[in-house]
């Protein structure tokens, strides 16, 4: 008999392998992938709000210019008119 079950233990470790996929295995996965999450989001958080505030400063920078470039028309007209007030009050 021992033979037999001697053959069968071989066979059965050939046929069947012990997996290593118990409850210590599903435990460590677990605990790599709540580590890997911990790292992983905060890492998008921070990249997602880095985009929106990058995207909010694109928008301000483009109203300041436009401002910018609205007050050097302005100053230019006032200036103009500045000119003209002044040659008109010269001429009477």
């Amino acid at each position: 008999m021992s033979e037999k079950s001697e053959i069968l233990d071989a066979v059965d470790s050939v046929i069947a392998p012990s997996s290593m996929m118990g409850m210590p295995f599903l435990v460590i996965f677990l605990l790599a992938v709540f580590v890997s999450l911990l790292v992983i989001f905060p890492k998008i958080y921070l990249q997602s709000q880095i985009y929106y505030k990058s995207r909010d400063i694109a928008v301000l920078k483009r109203e300041y210019n436009t401002l910018r470039e609205e007050n050097a028309i302005v100053k230019n007209e006032v200036e103009t008119i500045r000119f003209k007030n002044q040659i008109l009050d010269t001429l009477f």
